[in-house]
């Protein structure tokens, strides 16, 4: 009953924003779908690793999912589909969950897919090492597999949002033969994966592409269509906009083509833009503060930076009108199924400049030689343009209250050690998934037993509390939806005051396509989709 709520809610939300910003043609066509061709597909930036069952960076779910498939996938209205699992069936108290495997599914080796393969894979590596899995599998406490077919996952507690991640992007299967032996964190084959899907890893040329190719064995008879798949990666913009102005490449998302170019591409006659396949993902943009070192250690800090943050001019400026003020750790997507509440500390105020001096004065921050309170270092994410504009902004700003910030971009693997490893930082820009279910996106970032060393996109900040540790186990496990919402709604007002993160943007996801390209859109996952359906029109 609850989980027929979460999906009857949730797709009343999403079916909300899910409406285009420009208009859009059905992705379904008339014509048969016809074989063959290479599609060329940009991806910014370069991904860190193939290893999508340790890390979540955006750019690995792009390229990863069309080797890695799930036991489930989902349609537009957030239903879930069958996938590797051709059924499943959830005992009434919730805590059983029987899944039913397809037959004759071979991993690209050659060796059989079966209910080993899925044991292996949650309870030894997902759950143990995925950014999201420690959570999303935390309640799992044995998988039985009575036959080669069978899963039969065994719960201390019921757990409604497991089936909303079980996608190839979210839970991806892994051969248990070929992982099973050596370290999983440092597996040979994290860079080169082996998995189920509709094509096989052949090369990766670092600081250039990857090429996937057909494999001739999908257990999807008849598919895919394509050839191959080649990911780009291009780090300049202009460039990348240049590569589907020339028909070089056939699809970009995320945004990888600036949102300045986004409103130049969009008026030839060949290019196509959507705002669709993003309505599971909820992203927020932010910035991160490291709260164990000074001065972010101190809460009057954070919200004097909260404060000095001008939104509006942030969204219309340098993403283009493409995005939506946030307020805290829940996207407002939620506000359809009751989770999401506006009620909170808000930061976005006229006079943001002016409280956040006076907060600093009153904190004991005095202003010394050239009004400088004091000096930090400020990390860019290293996906964009974008985002150094967005850095560069924040900087302009926080000279105002008397913070002068000193500027640092490295490349993908450097910044999410310093993030996630190391913790060397003082305050960088970020981007987050929300995901389907505050359980699966949001947990990760503010409770105590996400703050994991390593492990990329989850407690960077390092902060958490006793009490919001509470509310999130309790709404965990919540079956009735009014009060898990007021459980979420306490949540909201404790997090936004304590302020380890500046809410932003609820950003817009863009994809540039050229219309040739055929049914690249079929699901709410977008491009981390397997695109087994994907086809070119010659």
């Amino acid at each position: 009953m609850f989980l027929r709520a979460i999906h009857k809610n949730l797709a009343i939300t999403f079916a909300m924003i899910s409406l285009l910003l420009l208009t859009h043609k059905a992705m379904a066509q008339a014509s048969p779908p016809q074989l063959g061709g290479t599609m060329v597909m940009v991806v910014q930036p370069e991904p860190p690793t193939l290893a999508s069952y340790t890390s979540t960076a955006g750019p690995v779910g792009q390229v990863t999912t069309k080797v890695y498939e799930g036991l489930l996938e989902y349609d537009f209205k957030l239903n879930p589909q069958p996938s590797l699992a051709k059924s499943w069936t959830v005992s009434p108290d919730g805590k059983v969950i029987t899944f039913k495997l397809q037959e004759n599914v071979s991993f690209h080796d050659g060796k059989p897919f079966t209910s080993a393969d899925v044991k292996f894979t949650i309870l030894e590596v997902l759950k143990k090492f995925h950014p999201r899995g420690i959570n999303t599998f935390r309640a799992v406490e044995t998988i039985d597999t009575p036959d080669s077919l069978t899963v039969i996952m065994r719960m201390s507690e019921p757990a409604p949002y497991m089936l909303m991640a079980l996608s190839g992007y979210e839970s991806p299967m892994l051969p248990k033969h070929i992982f099973e032996i050596g370290e999983i964190t440092k597996h040979p084959n994290a860079d080169k994966p082996i998995g189920t899907g509709p094509f096989k890893f052949v090369e990766w040329q670092k600081g250039q592409y990857i090429r996937f190719d057909k494999n001739p064995d999908y257990w999807k008879k008849g598919r895919p269509y394509l050839d191959r798949i080649v990911a780009r990666f291009i780090a300049d913009g202009s460039t990348r906009a240049a590569t589907l102005e020339t028909q070089e490449a056939q699809i970009a998302g995320f945004n990888a083509v600036l949102p300045v170019d986004v409103r130049r591409l969009e008026k030839l006659p060949y290019i196509g833009i959507t705002n669709r396949g993003y309505e599971m993902q909820s992203p927020i943009v932010e910035l991160d503060f490291n709260t164990k070192t000074k001065p972010f250690d101190d809460p009057r800090v954070r919200q004097a930076v909260a404060y000095a943050i001008d939104r509006k001019f942030i969204i219309d400026n340098i993403w283009f009108g493409f995005g939506r003020p946030a307020t805290g750790p829940i996207n407002s997507n939620f506000k359809a199924n009751g989770l999401y509440t506006a009620d909170v500390r808000n930061y976005n105020v006229p006079k943001g400049i002016e409280i956040a001096n006076k907060i600093l004065d009153d904190a004991g921050y005095k202003r010394g030689a050239g009004g400088v309170r004091f000096e930090i270092t400020h990390d860019i994410t290293p996906y964009g343009e974008e985002w150094r504009r967005f850095g560069e902004y924040v900087a302009q700003q926080l000279s105002k209250i008397g913070i002068k910030v000193t500027l640092r971009q490295e490349d993908v693997p450097s910044w999410l050690r310093r993030i996630y490893t190391n913790y060397d930082y003082q305050l960088t820009n970020n981007w987050i998934q929300t995901l389907a279910d505050p359980v699966i996106g949001v947990h990760r970032l503010y409770h105590s037993g996400s703050i994991r060393p390593g492990t990329v996109f989850v407690n960077g900040t390092r902060w958490s509390s006793p009490e919001t540790d509470s509310l999130m186990n309790q709404a965990s496990v919540e079956m009735d939806q009014k009060k898990r919402s007021a459980l979420y709604h306490d949540f909201q007002k404790r997090v936004v005051e304590a302020s380890p993160i500046v809410y932003i943007h609820e950003l817009d996801f863009i994809t540039v396509y050229n219309k040739k390209l055929q049914n690249f859109l079929v699901s709410p996952l977008g491009l981390y989709s397997n695109f087994d359906q994907t086809w070119l029109q010659k």
